[in-house]
């Protein structure tokens, strides 16, 4: 099997989340994505790679969501909304927010505000247009959005707390008390389910403009879902946990390149035993969901399909644990059954052991190289461009790293002196050295984070794992997306054949 979407023609992209780009508090779908596409198409980019586009939970991180099929209600653009009357562009234009960083302590109530304000235009106007479609968008999508939207109608009713510490009678699900919530938070919970339509009614427009542009939209699925989830809520059976629904293993990965303690992510960890016995219906129906919003897919943490490190219940580093066998190609034989060609990315960093490469190589998927993993050591190491397979996306760096600037600044003279060695240039604009190695490398797919294509230093980083909060807060500063800069990457493009 090839590697669907990614080997027939060379091609680059740039990795930027929405939540990046300017607009009122945080980035949206709004016009500024309009632009950014625009300035991708120019620069000769093909790929716009995002981070996961669900609700995000506590710390802010799109990789711990209340949903897995859900998209994230801060993304809607009140620009859109004012356009379709549903909004005074008064509304969301009489507020200042730091133009530099996402403040989602005051972000997120400012925009459930505009999102409430919304609703309350669209229920005084039910004559409108939208009420068909948001009619057809209930009923199309009712298998994952009645729950999710009384899961979080619950949620603020029980204060936010986690579903973990609900009265006994709701967290079980026990019918009469689903019941009562529905009829109880009926009203509340509709107004999630517009939400909801909102947010795919504008990512729907965005993405077939992007298409006009011939840009395809790079997604990101995280293998494991939040434990304060509307997943882990409605479908416990799925995972590894207790007649009380506690969980009696916790997710994350041992002590690595990150981490010396390792990274304890705790997320419950999947009953993949139960999963093979539903015919892995869940996961069907979140990839489908996942596939409708992107063109190709980056699953994060492939190997965990292979093994994954189970931590007990309670720990507090992620130091003891053991790997268990993973669902392997039976999940996938049944996922290309149900869907046809499967367009992922294995996010395969880490610990990478032989049967995780066995399971990656079978399925014909590109696996990841990461520039900034390649030096300090031997030619030999993978993560060096002269060991690139076609099969593979070159990266400068990821969202969990720093920029590249930042990196080297923070390397030892071992590595410098490698990296210095390797580029045939004193590293004082590595930044863009490391661009041209990826562009220039025989992987298919080449990515680069936006924060180095503007040379940015630490301050840009977008997350540091195993650092708990002020993560995932970066934006794009005032002006720095020159034209200048755009037409220095599609040169570099044009010149290794990406464009």
């Amino acid at each position: 099997m090839t590697s669907p979407k990614l080997r027939p023609n060379r091609a680059s992209g740039i990795l930027l989340h929405p939540t990046s780009l300017p607009g009122p508090g945080c980035g949206d779908l709004g016009e500024a994505a309009y632009a950014w596409i625009d300035a991708l198409a120019r620069a000769g980019q093909r790929w716009w790679q995002i981070l996961p586009l669900g609700p995000t939970g506590y710390g802010d991180s799109p990789y711990q969501s209340f949903s897995a099929f859900a998209g994230n209600p801060m993304l809607v653009s009140p620009e859109q909304l004012a356009a379709e009357g549903l909004l005074r562009v008064d509304d969301y234009r009489s507020t200042a927010f730091p133009a530099d960083r996402v403040d989602y302590g005051n972000v997120l109530p400012f925009r459930n505000g505009l999102l409430d304000r919304a609703w309350e235009q669209f229920e005084r106007t039910g004559g409108s247009s939208l009420k068909g479609d948001f009619e057809r968008f209930c009923q199309d999508q009712a298998s994952w959005l009645n729950d999710y939207a009384l899961f979080m109608a619950l949620k603020e009713a029980q204060g936010g707390v986690s579903w973990q510490e609900w009265p006994e009678a709701i967290r079980l699900r026990r019918p009469e008390a689903l019941n009562d919530a529905r009829r109880e938070l009926g009203p509340q919970a509709v107004r999630h389910q517009f939400r909801q339509f909102l947010f795919f009614r504008q990512w729907t427009r965005l993405r077939a403009f992007a298409h006009g542009k011939r840009v395809k939209i790079i997604g990101d699925v995280p293998i494991f879902v939040a434990g304060d989830s509307a997943d882990v809520w409605a479908h416990p059976q799925l995972f590894l946990m207790d007649s009380q629904r506690r969980q009696t293993v916790m997710a994350g990965v041992p002590p690595d390149y990150f981490s010396t303690t390792g990274q304890l992510w705790g997320n419950p960890i999947y009953d993949w035993e139960a999963a093979r016995r539903e015919g892995y219906a869940w996961w069907v129906a979140r990839m489908k969901a996942t596939f409708a919003l992107a063109d190709v897919v980056r699953i994060d943490h492939f190997r965990g399909f292979a093994a994954a490190w189970h931590v007990p219940g309670g720990s507090l580093t992620a130091q003891k644990g053991a790997w268990v066998p993973g669902p392997g190609m039976d999940l996938f034989a049944k996922l290309r059954s149900a869907l046809g060609t499967l367009p992922l990315i294995a996010e395969d960093l880490g610990v990478i052991t032989p049967d995780v490469e066995k399971l990656r190589d079978s399925l014909g998927l590109p696996g990841m190289r990461v520039l900034q993993f390649a030096f300090g050591g031997d030619a030999e190491n993978a993560y060096l461009p002269h060991n690139y397979s076609r099969a593979s996306v070159a990266y400068t760096g990821t969202h969990d790293n720093d920029t590249t600037r930042g990196w080297l600044s923070t390397r030892a003279e071992k590595e410098v002196d490698h990296v210095r060695r390797y580029l045939g240039r004193d590293g004082s604009d590595v930044a863009w050295d490391f661009i041209r190695l990826s562009w220039s490398s025989i992987a298919d797919l080449a990515v680069a984070p936006l924060q180095d294509v503007l040379d940015l230093g630490s301050e840009a980083r977008m997350n540091t794992p195993g650092k708990p909060d002020g993560n995932w807060t970066w934006r794009i500063p005032e002006g720095a997306l020159r034209e200048d800069v755009l037409a220095r990457l599609a040169e570099m493009t044009v010149i290794y054949g990406r464009a």
